[in-house]
């Protein structure tokens, strides 16, 4: 089906991604892969490309628009081609709406320009070992010193991305304790530097899939956070993190789009110029009809995607409309590339082979941004159950 979501603009930028990509990033990819992470001179280019700072007002050296379409090209465009730019999508995805939304003008005359230009990377830590998805039940605390200048952050967070190699963290800690009528009372989001005294990045995990994107564990001890990098009002932070849940879950349905579209690109490449007794696998029957079972769901997927990237740029895009598209497209992202890497026979078990990376990349997708089983519990919801 043709699309209609992107114009002309986009689409140029997309042409510029990528010829980017295919010259720049694939030829490195594998070393990547073994470092964990790209070199901090790639965000410094993406920097320069203004990936960055589409969003951003210009007064801080960005673009200053006020879409995520140009965020779902890139999606797209690293997804097509096997790749990831790393922790791009949550320094620009996840990121960059806390900022704009509750950043002081000081903190982000302080923050943004190093933002846009790749110099100054992100990340935000929420969870903690044994709260995952019950950010009420976060431990990590953030005392105000007698004096009132700064705050003394005291905890643990994994499963960070972005944290091995971040400049700026956003912590989210226990300023007050909660009430036993709110437990989500008391949260607080601090923006930490991490060349602060007390601040560690402890084990870097090693995930199944995104080897690129580095994860760890961080731990603070003492570690002194002036009050002018409190982020917006402090107890206020659960509400702030339910904010941008929408559009981390429908940047969460593009990827999951996107890696169904490419599993189908690269099984009807590979069926084409394989051959078994004989012939091309793409003359068997089962081939031609597991791929446009694929090719139907990859439609239904786009569509969803492309009506809540409209939805979102107009502001309407609910909670719910962002749980059924997230649990839609990772969950048919799921069973498209599954199919696509048994189109692959043995070779689909390869990590050189694109089809395989995708299988290991895509899994988390029905983990991370709120599970599948919450995804379902909001749609029920919304649906008076």
């Amino acid at each position: 089906m043709r699309r209609t979501v992107y114009t002309e603009d986009h689409e140029a930028f997309r042409a510029m991604l990528r010829d980017f990509i295919a010259k720049e990033v694939v030829p490195v990819y594998p070393e990547w892969e073994k470092a964990g992470h790209p070199p901090r001179a790639f965000y410094r280019r993406l920097g320069e490309l203004g990936v960055f700072g589409v969003g951003v007002p210009e007064e801080y050296g960005g673009a200053g628009l006020s879409t995520f379409k140009y965020q779902a090209v890139v999606i797209e465009e690293t997804t097509r081609a096997g790749v990831t730019f790393g922790t791009t999508t949550v320094h620009v995805g996840l990121i960059l709406p806390y900022l704009l939304a509750y950043a002081t003008e000081e903190q982000k005359a302080r923050w943004l320009p190093g933002f846009v230009s790749g110099d100054l990377m992100t990340a935000i830590a929420m969870t903690e070992p044994g709260t995952g998805s019950d950010l009420a039940g976060i431990q990590t605390t953030a005392k105000l010193s007698d004096d009132g200048r700064h705050y003394v952050l005291n905890g643990a967070k994994t499963f960070i991305t972005g944290g091995a190699l971040a400049d700026l963290v956003l912590v989210v800690a226990r300023t007050a304790p909660p009430t036993p009528g709110d437990r989500r009372g008391g949260l607080s989001i601090l923006c930490v530097d991490t060349t602060s005294p007390g601040y560690s990045v402890g084990r870097k995990l090693d995930k199944i899939g995104l080897k690129t994107s580095d994860t760890a564990e961080l731990a603070f001890d003492d570690v002194l956070v002036p009050v002018e990098n409190l982020l917006g009002e402090a107890g206020q932070g659960f509400s702030y993190l339910t904010h941008n849940l929408p559009q981390e879950r429908l940047a969460i349905a593009v990827g999951g789009y996107a890696s169904a579209a490419a599993a189908l690109r690269f099984a009807l490449d590979y069926v084409r110029e394989r051959t078994v007794f004989g012939t091309s696998v793409a003359s068997f029957q089962n081939t031609k009809f597991v791929l446009a079972e694929c090719a139907t769901e990859v439609e239904a997927a786009q569509c969803m995607v492309d009506r809540a990237l409209d939805l979102h740029d107009a502001g309407e895009l609910t909670v719910a409309d962002a749980a059924k598209v997230k649990l839609f497209c990772t969950e048919a992202a799921g069973r498209v590339i599954d199919k696509c890497l048994q189109l692959h026979g043995g070779y689909g078990y390869i990590t050189e082979f694109p089809i395989a990376r995708l299988y290991a990349d895509t899994r988390v997708s029905r983990i991370y941004g709120g599970t599948s089983e919450v995804m379902k519990t909001i749609i029920a919801k919304s649906l008076g159950l």
